[in-house]
């Protein structure tokens, strides 16, 4: 298996059709997102450049057509990344075209219990995303593709158990 960075973003770069991610992290550690969590929990407004970096990515996909969307599985209660997250993350990504889908585990078991957080490209190239138990990134890990019918289970798993985020916000938002 490789864990290379280059690989990873080899593959965001010229997937065809296109990326789903699965993330089943309640916190991501991530450090350049600290004062924003800091302003949402503090009430603030959303900054007007807020996340414009992969705003821009993902409109350069979806306007080529290509689909870019995601699968978070959570339970409630929220905690505070959660709820800043779905808010201004999901919110705001949704304007440039990225598809959120919500795996609410709250009142049943969870169907993808010890899958990782992983993208995966075209139905067949998947790279695990390694977190430390704080949820801070170490790198991810591309997984070759002969590993792509287990990813293919993941995927169609939790797309069936999930429902579309516009949806599962409108009532559970806090």
């Amino acid at each position: 298996m490789t864990s290379s960075s280059s690989d990873f973003r080899e593959l965001f770069d010229t997937f065809r059709e296109e990326a789903f991610r699965l993330e089943t992290l309640a916190t991501y550690n991530i450090p350049r997102s600290e004062r924003n969590l800091r302003a949402f929990l503090a009430g603030e407004a959303q900054p007007p450049d807020y996340n414009e970096e992969w705003l821009s990515e993902v409109r350069r996909h979806t306007g080529a057509r290509k689909r870019v969307y995601r699968v978070h599985v959570l339970s409630r209660p929220l905690t505070d990344y959660l709820r800043y997250e779905l808010d201004w993350g999901y919110t705001k990504n949704m304007t440039a075209g990225e598809e959120f889908f919500i795996l609410d585990t709250t009142e049943r078991a969870n169907p993808l219990e010890g899958v990782p957080d992983f993208w995966f490209f075209d139905s067949r190239a998947a790279a695990v995303m390694h977190y430390d138990e704080v949820g801070t990134f170490l790198g991810p890990e591309v997984v070759p593709e002969n590993h792509a019918p287990e990813f293919i289970r993941y995927r169609d798993s939790a797309l069936a158990h999930a429902e579309p985020f516009p949806e599962w916000w409108s009532r559970h938002r806090p």
